[in-house]
């Protein structure tokens, strides 16, 4: 959501106001959405479309601008348009893509019976979390495991009876537990190299406190299964199954998510149309059509947030959240102690890297924002490189994983046909992260 151009000559004075436009789009968004779902309104949150609420946001935030309006117009496209905003538009639409042709040519159904015939009832969510674990960490990125992952998470909810919403929180927890862990991912990458330390050791680091939250998130979700007896799976086509498996080998393998989801999209059309008479080459272009429709509202949605960013970023919003949780781990720290210090410090490099997130709505983007400043605290008060990466990567995902405006939210939101609340609602792994993290901090033990 941010773009770090080089035509900036130097950092914006911080503004609590320039904030206003995000506070604005979450009233009108979640206030919205939230009373008309106590007024028992059936798709509460699809009767005002998300990226409808964010033009008001939009608006104010030009207004707010310093520059003139041509200028302020520059920036927030520069926003709309920024790397990792159009690596997610792009994934959006891939997923839809792939998600349209393999429901037409009969993969998903095929694909929930093979599910359905492999994991025991009492082992469906741990299942179906230990699998989006895997492929997350793997491949490195939760939105391409959401991609991979939903439709048959979807398919196999609603066969087995399973609250879709959990469902949903379920794929989500898993997706967010790689994203954090895995060595490949952006995430990792931007917190490692912002701190000055390997990524093996910010692995280590990770692992005492993210194994701990994943045991708890199985166990939960063993006690939520509500399936005694796992429905009867119908015959299937294994050739049908063939281009989820593919994707799951490829993501595992580490290929680029785009490769992995366009290989999908090929392969899922060329056995529909040598499996089945009556699907042409104008069904398969059809459904891919069909599956970038389905994406409309995320795609916008990530653009305008991400110009929105932007804007607040130039306009010193993000100067003022640093400055801000400066200021609080100062008061804190003035007794001079060590440990003190020491908690402080990364409770100040948690709660900056979490509010950067709020605002960014991008996990990746936030530890590049608040980098620079988690480290100077780091080396202010001794917290080591790996222990700093550790946490600005932990909270960045925690936060990521419960925002229903985030992309991960959206885009299951958008395949579950769920308010985006109702996904973050269930996903107990990121809470479940944010304690394990807090328990760290105040433990008294520190490897060196």
């Amino acid at each position: 959501m941010l773009n770090n151009s080089v035509d900036s000559p130097s950092e914006p004075s911080p503004s609590a106001l320039a904030l206003l436009p995000l506070g604005v789009f979450l009233l009108l968004f979640i206030g919205v959405g939230g009373y008309l779902t106590m007024q028992g309104v059936d798709f509460a949150f699809y009767q005002l479309p998300a990226p409808v609420a964010a033009l008001p946001a939009v608006i104010l935030a030009l207004i707010l601008s310093k520059d003139k309006l041509n200028k302020a117009l520059e920036h927030f496209l520069r926003g709309v348009g920024h790397n990792d905003i159009m690596a997610m538009c792009m994934i959006y639409l891939l997923a839809g893509a792939f998600a349209a042709v393999a429901k037409a040519t009969g993969g998903v159904d095929a694909t929930v019976n093979l599910g359905l015939s492999l994991l025991p009832a009492s082992f469906i969510l741990p299942g179906i979390f230990i699998i989006s674990a895997f492929i997350s960490t793997a491949m490195g990125t939760s939105m391409g495991t959401i991609a991979a992952v939903a439709p048959v998470a979807l398919g196999i909810a609603q066969v087995a009876g399973i609250d879709t919403s959990l469902m949903a929180g379920v794929v989500l927890s898993g997706a967010m537990f790689g994203d954090n862990l895995s060595i490949i991912s952006d995430t990792t990458i931007a917190a490692t190299r912002s701190q000055g330390c390997h990524m093996k050791d910010k692995f280590r680091e990770n692992l005492f406190i993210a194994l701990p939250a994943a045991a708890a998130a199985i166990a939960i979700f063993m006690m939520s299964n509500s399936v005694t007896d796992a429905p009867a799976a119908e015959s299937f086509e294994w050739i049908k199954v063939l281009p989820y498996i593919t994707i799951l080998v490829l993501a595992v393998s580490g290929l680029n998510v785009f490769v992995v989801l366009g290989i999908g999209i090929l392969l899922a059309g060329t056995i529909g149309m040598v499996s089945a008479a009556d699907y042409t080459l104008g069904n398969y272009v059809k459904d891919i059509y069909a599956g970038f429709g389905n994406m409309q509202e995320i795609f916008l949605l990530s653009m305008l947030i991400g110009g929105i960013g932007e804007l607040m970023r130039r306009q010193g919003g993000l100067a003022w959240l640093t400055g801000l949780v400066g200021r609080v781990i100062g008061a804190f720290s003035k007794d001079h102690n060590t440990g003190s210090n020491l908690k402080a410090s990364e409770l100040g490099i948690a709660g900056l890297v979490a509010l950067t997130n709020v605002c960014t709505a991008n996990n990746t983007v936030a530890i590049i924002v608040s980098g620079g400043v988690a480290r100077k605290l780091a080396e202010e008060n001794g917290v080591t490189a790996r222990r700093s990466a550790s946490l600005l990567d932990i909270f960045s995902c925690v936060i990521q994983g419960l925002l229903p405006y985030g992309a991960q939210a959206l885009l299951l939101g958008s395949v579950f046909a769920l308010s985006p609340l109702s996904v973050v609602s269930h996903s107990y792994y990121c809470l479940l992260l944010a304690a394990s993290g807090i328990i760290a901090v105040f433990l008294k033990r520190r490897r060196q």
